[in-house]
């Protein structure tokens, strides 16, 4: 496998791992999801918007999309979690697409990001998606936790790249069209 073809999986493994979370965010009685909880950010629904957020930085870069920091300072945070859902499954899906139109070449492109007063750094794509993929990881994992102080069970995460794991995915992945 090569590394465009890890980030490709990884990207779809993103759209699965956040319609699981969301399947069971969605499902909390009213009150769990804006409760607040110990955690890096205090609250399922300001990790989740973090997630969203720092996403959309980070897409804006990898796109040259004009916005720099704008595109986090701008971000409008969602207040429910179904309206959350659904924007963060288009731009999983959006990060889908961007990722299937890279080439192995790309991935060594420099883009530049805006680290406001440490300046614009040009940073390489595949370390990009790289980082956008562990920030997601770390922050789901908070959501993980969270949950399991909730009257929802937290969904398994981990189920997606093994053949093994294929038959317990499968439906999903269906759905997802993945």
């Amino acid at each position: 496998m090569t590394l465009l073809e890890h980030l490709r999986r990884m990207a779809r493994n993103s759209l699965w791992s956040n319609d699981r979370v969301y399947r069971a965010v969605v499902a909390l009685q009213p009150g769990e999801f804006e409760a607040e909880r110990t955690s890096f950010f205090p609250s399922i629904k300001e990790t989740l918007n973090h997630i969203l957020a720092v996403d959309r930085l980070y897409f804006d870069f990898l796109t040259d999309g004009g916005r720099a920091a704008a595109a986090y300072d701008d971000f409008v945070p969602f207040d429910d979690a179904a309206s959350l859902a659904a924007a963060q499954a288009d731009f999983d899906r959006r990060l889908i697409a961007f990722c299937d139109g890279l080439s192995e070449a790309d991935l060594d492109r420099r883009v530049i990001t805006d680290r406001r007063e440490d300046g614009m750094i040009p940073e390489r794509i595949g370390d990009i998606l790289a980082h956008v993929f562990l920030h997601d990881i770390h922050h789901r994992g908070q959501v993980h936790a969270m949950l399991s102080g909730t009257s929802v069970a937290p969904p398994q995460l981990d189920e997606f790249l093994l053949d093994y794991d294929a038959k317990p995915r499968k439906d999903e992945v269906e759905r997802l069209g993945l």
